[in-house]
């Protein structure tokens, strides 16, 4: 596979998912009028992708600033797909970004954590 790159909008947020490096991230602002749409071949993707790691790594990045409670469920599955990974001896790395005054992304990156056992969490302050 390729790289798969989504400009982002003032409602939804960019996408960078570079299957063969194992590294992927959502940037920006989460809101799209139809979250399955916009999601949901993404998600598919995704997992097809995550089935076939076996002992590799992978890196993914939440890097938003603001996302509705319909995105919060794909959020949450993504969370479900990185843990999978990590369940198949794959070394899965999860960098939740949040400005240091910005507690509501903050508490919601701590709570989607609580979901991850085997993979990594990080939850990180953005610099500048």
């Amino acid at each position: 596979m390729a790289t798969l790159q989504i400009d982002g909008t003032d409602r939804t947020p960019q996408v960078c998912f570079d299957f063969d490096n194992n590294r992927f991230s959502l940037v920006g602002e989460s809101y799209p009028e139809d979250v399955a749409e916009f999601y949901g071949d993404l998600l598919s993707q995704l997992t097809a992708h995550f089935d076939t790691l076996r002992g590799e790594a992978l890196q993914f990045d939440f890097n938003l600033v603001y996302f509705n409670s319909s995105t919060a469920k794909v959020v949450m599955r993504l969370f479900e797909a990185l843990e999978e990974a990590a369940q198949q001896e794959n070394r899965v790395v999860v960098n939740w970004h949040h400005e240091e005054d910005d507690d509501n992304m903050r508490e919601m990156g701590e709570e989607f954590s609580e979901d991850l056992h085997k993979a990594q969490f990080n939850l990180l302050v953005k610099e500048g």
